[in-house]
C-alpha cells in the first residue's frame, strides 16, 4: 500500500523479484482493493524499478521503496532499507 511520507512522497513495501542488473532491483508491489461491482478483494501486481546504491537488495527480500525523481526512463524508486532477508 501507498503511504505518504512527510515530504509527500510515496513509499511502498515490495519483494525483489530480479536482482541482475547493476545498481537496479525489480519490486513486485502486490496490493489489494475492494471490486466495485462484486465487493470482493482482489490483488494487484505492479512491477517496478529501483535504485539500489550499494547492490545490497537480493531476489526474495522484502523491501521499502521510496518515490524519487527519474533517475533512468523506468527508475522513479530509491530503495530505503531491506525488512526482511529471503531465506
Amino acid at each position: 500500500m501507498a503511504v505518504k511520507t512527510k515530504g509527500g512522497k510515496k513509499e511502498f513495501i515490495g519483494n525483489v523479484k530480479s536482482d541482475k542488473m547493476d545498481k537496479t532491483v525489480v519490486v513486485f508491489i502486490e496490493t489489494r482493493t475492494l471490486h466495485p461491482v462484486y465487493k470482493k478483494y482482489v490483488k494487484r501486481v505492479k512491477k517496478v524499478k529501483a535504485h539500489d546504491e550499494k547492490n545490497e537488495a537480493k531476489m526474495g527480500d522484502r523491501v521499502r521503496l521510496i518515490e524519487c525523481r527519474p533517475i533512468s526512463k523506468e527508475k522513479h524508486w530509491k530503495l530505503v532499507e531491506i525488512l526482511e532477508r529471503a531465506k
